[in-house]
Parts: C-alpha cells; structure tokens; sequence
C-alpha cells in the first residue's frame, strides 16, 4: 500500500503550515518519537531586526530583517539571505526547515537556517544595498560565524552581497574570515564551480530520473520559470547537454520556441537587455502566458514557492517536474500532479547542489586550501548521484513518491542525531 497520505484539505500557501505539514507527514509514516517530531516543529532560535539606513537622497529608511536557525544538531547553522519585498518571517521559517532536511539528505553536516530582508533590490542602488546589507549583517552579527551559522546567497542576492557581509563581520572580528559566508567572489575564497552549483545539480538529478526510466536528455524538452542565477545556469547545462530548452520566463514574461531557444545567445541577451522578454530567437507567450503549462518533458520551477498550485496543476503537460526553487508546488498540486502521473523530484533533493558545493567551498575557506572546478564538479556529481539512488531505493521500498521518500531519508538522518545527542540537560 502507498505511503502517500492526503494532503492539506484546503489549499494554503503559507510556506511555514505547509512545512510542518510535510514533517507531519513523514513523522507518521516514520512512526517517529513524537518528542523529536515537536522538536522539529520549531525553528532553535529566531532574530527579526528592525534597523535604519541611509539612502541616496539623504532619508533615513527603516528595513526589517529576519534570521532563523531551524536546527544545528547536525552541524553549523547553513542557509540562504533572500531580498524580496514579500519576504516574512513564516517563509524565512520554512526555508529554514527546508535547509535543515535538505542538509541531511545530500549528507553534509549542516543544520538549517534562512535569512532574509524586506526589500526590492532592483530598486535600490549599489550604495543603498551596500549600506543596508553592512548594517543586517551586523544587526544578525551575534548569529554568525563560520562555526555557528554560514549564510549563501539567495533569491534577489549574490557574490557581491555575499563578499560585503564576509568583509564586514571580518571588520568586526579584526581578521579576515573566508568561511563565514559561500557563494563569495574567487578573489575572496569563493569556490570554483559555485554559480553553477545548484543549476548542475538539478541537470544531474534530471538526467538521473530520465535514465531510471530508460530516457535520456539528448532531446528531452525542457521549460525552465526563472531565468535567475539557477535558472540561466541549469538552462545552459541542459542545452549543453543535448536536450531542448523550449521555454523559459523571467518576472517581465515568457518566451517559447518549439524548435529549442539558443541559451547561449539567450544568456548575451539577457546580459544585456536584463530580461529575456524580446529575445529574437522565441516568440513571446500570449497574454504573458505562462511558461508552467508548456508541452514539455521536463519542467523545471526555479524562480520562487507556491508557483504550482491546485489552480494550474492541471494544466501542467510535463512528464517530469524538477524543482530548482524552494517550495515551488503547494500539497494540493503535488496531489495533482501525481493522479496526472507526473514525477516530481522535489526540491529538498533537486536544488541541493547548490549547498552542497558551498559546504565544499566552507571546507576550502577553513583549510586554506582550493580545489579545482573538476574537483568540485566530481564531488558534487558523487554525492547528487548518490543521494538521489537513496531516495529512489526509499521510495520504490515503501511506495511512494520522491518527495516522501526524500523526507523519510532526511528526517530519518535528523531524528538519529537528536537521539544520538539527547536532550540537554
């Protein structure tokens, strides 16, 4: 008998409910201690800091910022810094929990945490963001370090963000400290192979899921939500790779070409358009169609959560759904999909390229000492591949879907280091 049980009755798109439904749901079918299950209800610790800044013109502006720390039984606190006007503390809570899981399936010995400030970085400029992010690191300093808590970078942040709050914590400390964020600058100790990190994780765990089903990616079509820092990196792999990108979107709209759009020139157009909306080598989506429901093999959501919802899941014509983005189908869809007969690999597992490369990256920062892109590419395909046949063997041995067998593995690993600790005192 299936281990899939019903999901959320009614359809909700708070990130944090729908998380502690999914541990709800691996938590009964692992029959797990129902101390440790209330342990992982709850985020460790959590920060909200309300601070000033100021902008060009010379006004003070008031930003709140949030720090969450799910859990650190398993390792240093690991997670993301998102800027995102629509950022609240329920999502950073979910994200956290998500990290925490995420951490145990690919094996690395990380908790979770997220971070996140309240903002619209497209509509600030380099000074602001510089002044606002200096002043959130240090308002979250006591959180950090790079034995306590390792921030990346998220949705609406990057290298440069990251490399102002490694500078500026090492100001506080007095010495420089590599490892106390990932996703830096090479100049400052980022890691080759960083950028492409979550992108070639989802390629691989893609080209994993279509060889289990004797398919392979030369000539598998793909459509990609989010042309972002993961999306324009798995689209160029998946082109690199044989397969058919045949559409992809971005915030200002969606472009399609049945015949494959060439990611390459599409990638030196965004570059330098800053969209993908106008692209010669695509038609642009009627009505600012969305690219969600194109006929597709594969596709992949890898702009932000609640993207795949009870309202569209039934138009989605993939095969497959690769799940780049952090929660980007809600429970009632994921229910959907799956009467459609549609694979979902979920993002827990998908997207986990990305911190797995930054748990190399903070291993480099501590030793001192680099690895090559190749290194970082082989290790990083070793530990995809194998955490996606966990997850594959767990599923097929208790019938069910990936995401539950993916939740089975992680919280399986969380709840024998919790034991294994005890609770203090």
């Amino acid at each position: 008998m299936s281990e899939n049980p019903p999901r959320l009755a009614a359809e909700n798109t708070n990130s944090f409910d729908i998380a502690r439904g999914q541990l709800a749901t691996v938590a009964a079918a692992l029959d797990l201690d129902p101390r440790i299950h209330e342990i992982l209800r709850w985020p460790k610790r959590e920060l909200t800091v309300h601070f000033p800044v100021l902008m060009d013109d010379g006004a003070v502006r008031m930003f709140t910022g949030y720090r969450v720390h799910h859990s650190i039984t398993r390792g240093p606190a690991k997670g993301g810094i998102r800027y995102h006007p629509d950022t609240d503390l329920d999502e950073v809570r979910a994200l956290a929990f998500w990290m925490t899981v995420k951490c145990a399936i690919v094996g690395i010995p990380f908790g979770g945490a997220k971070g996140g400030v309240v903002c619209d970085p497209t509509e600030m400029s380099r000074g602001e963001l510089e002044r606002m992010t200096r002043r959130y690191t240090t308002e979250i300093g006591i959180l950090l370090g790079p034995d306590k808590d390792i921030p990346a970078p998220d949705v609406g942040t990057d290298g440069q963000v990251m490399a102002w709050i490694m500078d500026t914590y090492s100001q506080h400390e007095g010495h420089t400290v590599p490892a106390v964020v990932t996703g830096k600058p090479l100049a400052i100790g980022g890691s080759e192979g960083r950028i492409e990190a979550t992108g070639r994780g989802v390629v691989t765990v893609t080209r994993e899921i279509l060889r289990a089903d004797g398919s392979q990616l030369p000539g598998t079509t793909v459509a990609v939500q989010g042309f972002g820092n993961v999306g324009s990196a798995a689209a160029a792999l998946f082109h690199r790779s044989g397969a058919r990108v045949v559409g992809v979107s971005d915030v200002a709209g969606a472009i399609a070409n049945p015949a494959g759009i060439d990611i390459l020139a599409l990638l030196a157009y965004q570059a330098e358009r800053r969209t993908v909306v106008g692209f010669p080598g695509a038609t642009a989506l009627p009505n600012g169609g969305d690219v969600l429901t194109l006929a597709c093999d594969v596709l992949v959501p890898a702009a932000l959560q609640n993207q795949i919802t009870a309202a569209n899941a039934g138009e989605i014509r993939a095969r497959y759904v690769i799940e780049a983005a952090n929660g980007p189908t809600t429970p009632r869809a994921d229910d959907i999909l799956r009467e459609k007969g549609v694979t979902v690999v979920p993002d827990v597992l998908a997207n986990a390229g990305g911190v797995t490369v930054s748990y190399f990256e903070w291993v480099q920062g501590l030793q001192s000492f680099f690895w090559t892109e190749q290194e970082v590419n082989s290790k990083l395909e070793q530990i995809m591949v194998s955490a996606f046949a966990q997850v594959q063997t767990e599923a097929k041995n208790h019938a069910c879907d990936l995401r539950a067998a993916a939740y089975r593995v992680g919280v399986r690993r969380i709840a024998a280091a919790i034991t294994a600790r005890g609770i203090f005192p």
